[in-house]
């Protein structure tokens, strides 16, 4: 008899790697009965076909964001006195005073820190978040859905989403075995750990250390290697477009040399706009030399600003806008959803384009995958002034520390050079491509093809414990 396998998105992030990808297919493969746990706003059912629980309640108790912001200022705290490190200061967001409400929530929140900074602390806390969600209607909603379809294992898409605690819940008092993925690069230093599992995918070794390093409450024996399907889509000749087919598809010159110029958001990257004005300055002073080049700008998929309309449209000659194919499923930046066209457009973007340049994000990765360099911008730009984040501090996160040497990334640190590194680049006579390989082993595993056949064998060990 097959056995069923609940895959729970609390929220959209997850659809990319497991809704899209072969993720599914390969299940199947392997004898599972799958069934999409949706607490999302995207209809598996009606856009893909995929057998699908809808979950409506999505009432969170009033108090667990508190909690939750609670609990991670302390892990926080804790890691900067436990391994002397300033760093964990940076990842915190600053309270806010404005009205009275806001006032009195802040000084609550800093009053229950001040009395809880320290590892039994965040035991206290993370009781009390689940002490609240069991309170809840949604609790005993997940609970009778888990009780009516029975699932042998929930395997939970993203580790850091409060909507996901009552239903783990759930199925842990049920019994049920509970999986959790751990989905992105940077997320174990940071505390963004929300739910507590039976069971930890992560992508690599580096990953597996990180976790057992801040969670002490996590033994080794739950936390499995696995990688990520996050850059299989690189890897499948399917979605591969000749060179011809992909330009004219999106109004792109086949005579030029194109630059992809990678959007971050407002909150890593808030000067943005003025990094793609440096590049399209660069572009054509170089093209005013003899080169024909031009530039792919693709911007964050979440922004949804306007603060690079200014510099598109001045530089209309040398810069193509090419969106992400992600819809908009509701009001929120939250609810603003991947599509399974955009691996495509993604893997094309990456195979055509010469080179990425960026702020810090893992784009990094999806151009390495495909031999391609990233040039990481590193200087701050001119506007910057009191109140407006500086990028260099992102470039100090612990995640940049998994960096096998400097040489892992191009980085541009006067904004003077930029033109220079360009060429070099597109002469070949500069690459970050040979020690970005080894950073990306390093951070995504040994096996960037096999993330999900690890993952459905990974599964079978679990259920079979």
């Amino acid at each position: 008899m097959s056995k069923k396998v609940f895959v729970f998105f609390p929220d959209g992030v997850g659809l990319r790697n497991f809704a899209f990808t072969k993720f599914k297919e390969i299940g199947e493969e392997k004898g599972y009965e799958i069934v999409y746990w949706n607490n999302t706003v995207f209809s598996l059912k009606e856009e893909l076909g995929y057998d699908e629980v809808k979950i409506e309640n999505h009432t969170t108790h009033p108090l667990t964001p508190v909690y939750s912001r609670i609990r991670k200022h302390i892990e926080l705290n804790v890691s900067q006195k436990k391994f002397n490190d300033k760093v964990y200061e940076t990842y915190k967001f600053p309270f806010s005073y404005k009205g009275l409400k806001n006032t009195l929530k802040t000084l609550y929140t800093k009053l229950l820190i001040g009395f809880n900074s320290s590892e039994k602390g965040i035991v206290r806390i993370r009781k009390r978040i689940n002490a609240l969600e069991r309170s809840t209607t949604k609790y005993q909603y997940c609970k009778a859905q888990l009780q009516e379809h029975k699932p042998d294992l929930v395997f939970c898409t993203t580790q850091r989403a409060t909507q996901s605690i009552s239903a783990l819940l759930a199925a842990k008092d049920l019994g049920i075995p509970v999986v959790s993925f751990v989905y992105s690069w940077d997320n174990v230093p940071k505390a963004m750990q929300v739910v507590e599992a039976d069971f930890y995918f992560v992508w690599s070794d580096l990953m597996k250390e990180e976790v057992l390093k801040y969670y002490p409450f996590v033994k080794e024996s739950q936390v499995f290697v696995t990688g990520t399907p996050q850059f299989e889509p690189h890897y499948d000749q399917n979605l591969f477009k000749s060179r011809e087919e992909f330009f004219n598809e999106n109004n792109l010159d086949t005579s030029k040399r194109y630059i992809c110029f990678s959007g971050d958001d407002e909150t890593t990257s808030p000067l943005d706009q003025y990094y793609l004005e440096d590049l399209a300055k660069a572009v054509r002073n170089l093209n005013a030399k003899g080169e024909n080049a031009a530039i792919i700008y693709r911007k964050c998929p979440v922004d949804v600003s306007t603060r690079y309309d200014a510099v598109i449209d001045t530089n209309k000659d040398v810069i193509t806008v090419l969106d992400p194919l992600w819809k908009p499923a509701g009001k929120n930046w939250n609810e603003i959803l991947p599509t399974k066209e955009d691996l495509g457009l993604l893997h094309n973007v990456c195979a055509h384009s010469e080179f990425v340049t960026n702020v810090c994000s893992s784009t990094v990765f999806d151009f390495v995958a495909h031999d391609k360099p990233c040039i990481y911008f590193n200087y701050e730009q001119p506007q910057l002034k009191k109140g407006i984040r500086d990028i260099g501090q992102n470039y100090k996160y612990v995640h940049f520390r998994s960096m096998p040497s400097q040489e892992a990334a191009v980085f541009c640190t006067d904004k003077t050079t930029l033109e220079d590194q360009v060429k070099q680049i597109l002469d070949k006579k500069l690459s970050n491509v040979s020690d970005g390989k080894k950073w990306y082993e390093i951070v995504v595993g040994k096996n960037p093809t096999q993330a999900s056949l690890a993952i459905w064998d990974t599964i079978n060990q679990c259920i079979n414990k």
